[in-house]
């Protein structure tokens, strides 16, 4: 006996969709039947990810999107769901970081983070649940079948870790953030949950791994590894699975045991 999530009619909005975990989100969500938005600045990424999606039996769409830009952020969801039809699922993904003690963190440093982060997702999330809130009180068009919003937080919002003190905070915010919308949201058949990813190897991160310093730190981990961003991928399915009504306000840690 086997058992396997379909997601077959259900539309996903992934953002920072052009690389790294947000693109394998794309990809394993794409494989269990969705309809998948690719959203992020980059387009031309967003546009070979999207070929490759269609390759292989994918319906994909590309849409531009700037997080902390509200305008942009309301102009993307009005035309992903004029392109692809209402969204059933959001991946909250985008995420930028900078590397520095506190001491030395500069406005515009601290500004960066959180913009993109915290605001970013936050405003995300807001303007997808406007829309699934208005379809499960039937002021708006579309068969409301039960939303899923995952919140991409990090292992860094549950335990500080040295010299990204602000990205801590502002993942740290993302968990709060995803407790408080699964609260008031439920009643309206929206599970808001948080993913919090550990050290995953991605295009952005790699070298970092064959330097002193990223040896060292794999030095302490658990297991002696990194991930990859297919290890997420049973966690991911999980939280969008029309299945998984009764999983609402969870904080999963994907990080091999290191916050443990």
């Amino acid at each position: 006996m086997s058992y396997s999530i379909d997601l077959s009619g259900r539309v996903a909005f992934v953002t920072g969709a052009s690389s790294g975990l947000g693109a394998q989100f794309a990809r394993v969500l794409s494989s269990a039947g969705a309809g998948v938005v690719l959203a992020a600045r980059r387009v031309e990424r967003l546009k070979t990810l999207r070929a490759e999606l269609e390759s292989m039996g994918g319906d994909a769409h590309v849409v531009g999107l700037d997080v902390t830009d509200p305008e942009s952020i309301k102009a993307a969801v009005a035309h992903a769901e004029t392109e692809m039809g209402t969204i059933d699922i959001l991946v909250n993904n985008s995420g930028v970081s900078t590397t520095q003690k506190l001491v030395d963190v500069t406005p515009d440093d601290y500004d960066y983070v959180m913009d993109t982060n915290t605001r970013g997702a936050f405003f995300v999330a807001q303007e997808v649940a406007k829309r699934m809130i208005a379809r499960s009180c039937g002021a708006a068009p579309g068969t409301f079948t039960g939303g899923r919003i995952v919140n991409v937080a990090s292992m860094a919002g549950l335990r500080v870790l040295s010299k990204i003190g602000v990205y801590s905070m502002s993942k740290a915010a993302v968990v709060h953030m995803t407790r408080a919308m699964a609260l008031e949201w439920g009643k309206f058949g929206i599970n808001v949950n948080a993913l919090c990813p550990g050290y995953i190897d991605t295009e952005l991160n790699h070298h970092h791994w064959q330097t002193d310093a990223g040896q060292k730190l794999v030095s302490l981990l658990p297991r002696k590894r990194v991930g990859t961003p297919k290890d997420l991928d049973a966690a991911l399915m999980m939280l969008c699975a029309n299945e998984s009504h009764f999983i609402n306000g969870a904080v999963l840690s994907a990080d091999d045991g290191f916050g443990a």
